[in-house]
């Protein structure tokens, strides 16, 4: 069975842009960080959760070491 970090390094990344054409935003709904991050503001959110009437939140978590080599974790939901 392959580690995590065989599994991670086999993906390949797919363009933000084309990710957000698929889910119906244009370039004026998203704010763009590179080629494969981006911002959705939360009034956007709200319009989507309204019209549906249901949403999911995705937790995004990640350690950044520091230069003296511990572990800083960032969370963002």
């Amino acid at each position: 069975m392959p580690t995590d970090i065989e599994i991670a390094r086999k993906a390949k990344p797919k363009h933000i842009e084309d990710i957000a054409k698929k889910l119906g935003l244009n370039d004026k709904d998203i704010e763009t960080y590179g080629s494969n991050k981006a911002k959705i503001s939360f009034d956007l959110i709200n319009q989507s959760i309204n019209r549906k009437g249901n949403g999911k939140l995705i937790l995004v978590t990640a350690i950044t070491p520091t230069p003296a080599g511990e572990g800083k974790t960032t969370t963002q939901r």
